[in-house]
């Protein structure tokens, strides 16, 4: 995987380019793709951003989110595009199998493959040019370096900055994470000379909810959160007839794991959904211990030191029940 500082003399070549990104876009997902859309399309580029699934309502403020395809909605025709694609970008995931039914095809093509991304052990031999560090806070913050350090600072409008600083905000817990350190800040200021309205964007991304989320989020706490103080550990698992009951929709759930963390002494939350095909895990941390391992280990997952998510074939009860037993096997990291 060769550096991305090597494509920086090529980027005034329009090409054909695709840009995607890990199924179930979040705020960094999605705000990395259409930041770098908007940047090359300054160039002459044809770019267009497939997202292997659905993405939650509250992105759609994004500039340019109604241009991006849903590949599970648009098969044929992203099939289409993805073959004639001369550059494939791939932001905010570490290997192909992320993008859930899109591996196939993005293995097969055989365009130039370039990664961006800030996670852990990426699938270096996927990719011919890549950017990936484990010490950004976002993918929306290395958009950021690689359009200032290619030299085109001066490309980076408003719709851009919009992306990019809803990205950093989210992946940052609103910059309370430690990996929100003094280059994220600096990027924020320099958006904020430019013009950015940081106050919108907190508006359009938590602010931007119906009613029966609220409702299901204090059924959670009410009803299904579990405290093991022994173990400083907070649980909520959420059954289909949960999500059911509110109608809950694809980002409905977004933070519901960071609410346990607010409880003095809670060293490790977890949360887990029942979904139609697997159970989905989602781990956050406070101090030094590691969810990244935790979900490597147990639960088919990964992502970064204080945030990582992971999956489970079993039942919600049998991944539950496995849940406890780990938890009471980490009992000396965990105090």
């Amino acid at each position: 995987m060769k550096s991305i500082q090597e494509i920086f003399p090529l980027l005034k070549q329009p090409k054909k380019v695709v840009i995607t990104t890990h199924q179930k876009p979040d705020a960094d997902a999605m705000g990395s793709s259409l930041a770098l859309a908007n940047f090359l399309k300054q160039f002459g580029h044809t770019v267009t951003v497939i997202s292997p699934t659905n993405w939650a309502a509250f992105l759609n403020w994004m500039p340019g989110s109604n241009e991006v395809l849903d590949y599970e909605k648009t098969i044929e025709k992203s099939h289409k595009i993805l073959r004639e694609a001369e550059w494939l970008f791939c932001l905010d995931f570490n290997a192909l199998h992320r993008t859930k039914r899109m591996t196939n095809i993005l293995t097969e093509i055989s365009c130039t493959k370039i990664l961006i991304d800030h996670h852990i052990e990426p699938q270096v031999e996927a990719f011919d040019y890549g950017y990936s560090l484990t010490t950004k806070c976002s993918t929306c913050e290395m958009i950021y370096d690689v359009i200032v350090e290619s030299g085109h600072d001066d490309m980076l409008n408003i719709p851009i900055a919009e992306c990019l600083y809803a990205g950093a905000m989210t992946d940052t817990g609103s910059f309370r994470f430690l990996s929100a350190n003094e280059t994220v800040h600096l990027m924020v200021a320099d958006l904020k000379r430019r013009g950015l309205n940081h106050s919108q964007i907190h508006e359009n991304i938590y602010d931007n909810f119906l009613e029966n989320r609220l409702r299901f989020i204090g059924h959670m706490l009410l009803n299904r959160m579990e405290i093991y103080y022994e173990y400083n550990t907070a649980l909520i698992a959420i059954s289909k007839n949960d999500l059911l009951r509110y109608e809950m929709k694809t980002g409905d759930t977004e933070g519901l794991v960071n609410y346990p963390l607010t409880i003095q002494g809670i060293k490790l939350a977890a949360l887990v959904i029942d979904r139609d095909e697997e159970r989905k895990w989602s781990f956050r941390s406070k101090g030094n211990f590691d969810c990244n391992t935790f979900a490597r280990t147990y639960f088919e997952g990964g992502g970064h030191f204080n945030a990582a998510g992971g999956r489970s074939s079993e039942s919600l009860d049998q991944t539950v029940a496995k849940f406890k037993k780990v938890m009471k096997e980490n009992e000396k990291l965990l105090q």
